[in-house]
């Protein structure tokens, strides 16, 4: 499996995102467990209190006495981790457990009576300080002591570091889980993809002339686009074979001609003239068909109302003598999927032959079709002239290479196939008719 391979960097990007919210989420968790522990105890430490408070007594002479063991016996075993300190609101030292002896004081904190307050030394210790108001059965006077007992953040680190490794393990377990299901549903999800690759390999090794293949609804645009790749190339060197094979052909008889012109004594030069001419002609013809792109479903887009108007400027041009008259109805707006030199042929030839049959008047109309066409097609282009026109049966005729509607006009009789043909590749329509507005020859090329 290659490192720049599509599943890997998508099992990649999911395990990372799969790492950081484990992360995130035992960080959450441990965070909340410690809080909970060190509420936990807090509310032991204060039972501790209320346990020194209840075995607590007052002298008759004022001063507050404890009893030599008390319930609980941490208080009694020095190390232990659990101290008590009882003090006046003075600072002096009223009591404190054995279990100090050795330890680190316990800071004194000044509270107001009824106040419980608890907090984490520097000494690494959780502290519960509470003051409670006592009066003296001597002179009825009030005494202020705080009760103050702590306890080693051992108990605290020992539960989080057992739920800290608890939780990891589970998550760490859980990871490999969802990154093996990942990994499946990945594969799982990816054999689509994996099936067009195969078909693609299947149809460079020549098994295969199309990807036939049943795909998901997100990859059959895909698919379709890569058909309609395929057959264009695939039309495209058809073309070229049969061209060249037709140039081939056709060139034999001029050849032969030619050939046999030149072993006669004296050469006929209108007959080699004639076929030279024919020869010239041949391939004209045969080299237009080849440059003929024809239809791709991923072309781009072109603008066909500039090139409409740039074939106009340049008839006017060349057709300044006649001092045509061109109307002119065009969408700047209309969009055409084709190469440019395709509708350069098709629009550049329409254009050129309105120009040789009209007496003066040409229209050219450029417009978008609202209407829904069974052909799909979304552009119209009408091509009018006040000419002769053509007869309804030469219309068929016309299309065909080397035939031309009145021999007396110059040309090679080309213009109108190539136009027949780059329509066709491009998935339109081609019509000829007698115009009513002109009264010539009227041609409507549907273009999607």
């Amino acid at each position: 499996m290659k490192i720049d391979a599509l599943s890997v960097r998508v099992l990649v990007s999911a395990g990372l995102v799969l790492a950081m919210f484990f992360l995130l989420a035992v960080w959450v968790l441990e965070r909340g467990f410690r809080e909970s522990a060190e509420e936990s105890l807090q509310e032991k430490l204060q039972l501790h209190i209320y346990s020194l408070l209840s075995v607590a007594e007052m002298s008759r002479s004022g001063r507050l006495k404890m009893p030599l063991e008390l319930q609980e016996s941490r208080f009694s075993e020095p190390g232990s981790g659990l101290l008590a300190v009882i003090r006046r609101g003075n600072k002096k030292t009223v009591w404190r457990s054995y279990s100090t002896l050795g330890a680190r004081q316990i800071p004194f904190l000044d509270i107001a009576p009824g106040t419980a307050v608890f907090v984490a030394d520097k000494y690494n210790r959780f502290e519960l300080h509470y003051a409670v108001i006592w009066e003296s059965e001597k002179n009825g006077l009030p005494r202020k002591y705080i009760f103050s007992v702590a306890e080693d953040s051992d108990f605290v680190d020992k539960q989080v570091h057992k739920f800290r490794r608890t939780l990891r393990s589970w998550f760490m377990s859980v990871g490999l889980v969802l990154i093996m299901i990942q990994f499946g549903v990945l594969r799982w999800s990816l054999i689509p993809l994996r099936r067009i690759v195969s078909d693609l390999t299947a149809i460079e090794a020549g098994e295969k002339s199309s990807l036939d293949g049943r795909y998901p609804s997100e990859l059959v645009g895909l698919a379709n686009n890569l058909n309609a790749l395929i057959s264009s190339e695939r039309a495209h060197l058809e073309r070229y074979r049969n061209t060249l094979a037709d140039l081939s052909h056709s060139l034999k008889t001029p050849l032969a001609i030619l050939r046999g012109c030149m072993e006669r004594e004296e050469i006929p030069r209108q007959t080699v003239q004639d076929q030279i001419s024919r020869m010239n002609d041949i391939i004209e013809y045969q080299l237009q068909r080849a440059a003929a792109k024809g239809h791709r479903k991923l072309t781009g887009k072109i603008n066909a109302a500039e090139i409409v108007k740039k074939i106009i400027m340049s008839l006017e041009k060349v057709y300044r003598d006649k001092q045509i008259v061109f109307m002119v109805e065009i969408d700047d707006s209309l969009q055409v999927c084709c190469e440019e030199g395709d509708l350069y042929e098709i629009a550049g030839n329409l254009l050129d032959n309105a120009g040789k049959w009209c007496q003066k008047n040409i229209k050219v109309s450029l417009l978008g079709i609202t209407e829904p066409r069974a052909d799909n097609c979304k552009v119209l282009l009408q091509i009018e002239d006040d000419g002769a026109g053509i007869a309804a049966e030469k219309l068929t005729e016309i299309l065909k290479r080397g035939v031309r509607a009145d021999e007396k006009i110059q040309g090679h009789g080309i213009g109108m196939a190539v136009v027949n043909e780059l329509v066709d590749l491009l998935d339109g329509k081609l019509a000829g008719e007698r115009s009513e507005a002109l009264g010539g020859m009227k041609w409507r090329v549907y273009l999607p």
